[in-house]
């Protein structure tokens, strides 16, 4: 079976958004596996002219000829109220297709609408986004499940740093934003924190 992998990018009008992070990911994947070959992944885009879409781009270390793409519509999900969760073992430092130890975990939501993974003590990810917290100062945990391109996009511009935050540390923030390709950075909560976690 072969261990896929994918990047989703972010079509907007025509335009495709922040391709350099998602080629330098897609290149450092193959590195992992001891593949120092790779495509330009430009090549096989053929963005939609008009609407937002998510272009999912599946590939596979064992074979870099292999190239899978879709064109998804995108519809941004509501994402208010977040549970924590917790795992000591889950791995997702890879951008895979196999997500089910992360669905197992959304599956424990109850009613909140998505969930912030704890690991080991110190935050990580929600099932689907990276995190940022404020105290006057945007801070990213230091301890993401995936380094996504829009986390990396944000700390080579400054706007956030790398801190260890655990979940005692939450309280001391009050406000919460989800980042990821599709939604950049968005500010889920800029008020009352608490709220958010439930």
């Amino acid at each position: 079976m072969k261990n896929e992998f994918l990047e989703t990018i972010k079509i907007d009008a025509g335009e495709v958004w922040h391709l350099k992070y998602h080629q330098q990911r897609y290149e450092s994947v193959l590195k992992h596996f001891g593949v120092y070959a790779h495509k330009n992944l430009e090549d096989f885009i053929d963005a939609p002219n008009s609407g937002l879409y998510r272009c999912r781009l599946v590939y596979t270390p064992q074979d870099i000829e292999y190239i899978n793409i879709e064109y998804i519509e995108y519809e941004k999900k509501d994402i208010k109220t977040l549970k924590l969760v917790y795992d000591d073992r889950v791995d997702y430092s890879l951008k895979s297709t196999d997500r089910l130890a992360l669905n197992k975990l959304y599956d424990e939501r109850a009613e909140a609408d998505d969930i912030l993974i704890v690991k080991d003590g110190y935050v990580t990810d929600t099932s689907i986004a990276n995190i940022a917290f404020f105290d006057g100062t945007w801070k990213t945990p230091s301890t993401p499940l995936l380094k996504g391109t829009t986390r990396q996009r944000l700390l080579d511009t400054g706007k956030i740093q790398e801190e260890d935050i655990k979940v005692q540390d939450i309280e001391n923030f009050s406000k919460v934003a989800l980042l990821n390709a599709m939604i950049d950075f968005d500010i889920i909560a800029d008020e009352n924190i608490k709220d958010v976690f439930c």
